[in-house]
């Protein structure tokens, strides 16, 4: 670890390839819509928590779009703190708000009901998002990851 930044070493040449992290993107919500659609996907003893998972793993591949030069621990750290964020926002029931969540896409995006196991849902999906991205580094050996 860097002692200065905090952050795990990242190679000088490393930077996230746009169109990679973009298809991640499109990917993880075809498989998380997939899981709350076709029960099959996951076990049932899951419940809707690998939908959990995965929207946090969106949010990382997302930041990791935006910010392709930002490092792995960053990253992870905006999905988590963007993935609380919304849980937390469940909490106000504006009237604007409820009207948004009344949607499909706003209650797909925003959620309706606070839950405190979705905590725990959002920060295996950033881990997830981390360590996998961290174990590229570490196969690549400072090459970009493409």
């Amino acid at each position: 670890m860097n002692r200065e930044s905090g952050d795990f070493p990242v190679p000088a040449v490393f930077l996230r390839n746009r169109v990679w992290y973009g298809l991640w993107v499109v990917g993880v919500i075809a498989l998380g819509l997939a899981s709350r659609k076709f029960h099959g996907v996951f076990p049932s003893s899951f419940g809707k928590y690998p939908g959990d998972v995965l929207w946090t793993l969106m949010v990382f591949f997302g930041w990791g779009f935006v910010f392709p030069r930002l490092s792995t621990v960053r990253v992870t750290l905006l999905a988590l703190i963007t993935s609380y964020a919304v849980e937390f926002l469940k909490f106000h029931h504006a009237p604007w708000l409820e009207n948004i969540r009344n949607t499909t896409p706003g209650h797909l995006v925003l959620g309706y009901a606070f839950s405190w196991g979705n905590l725990v849902a959002y920060t295996m999906g950033a881990a997830l998002g981390g360590l996998g991205e961290w174990l590229a580094h570490a196969c690549c050996k400072g090459r970009p990851i493409s």
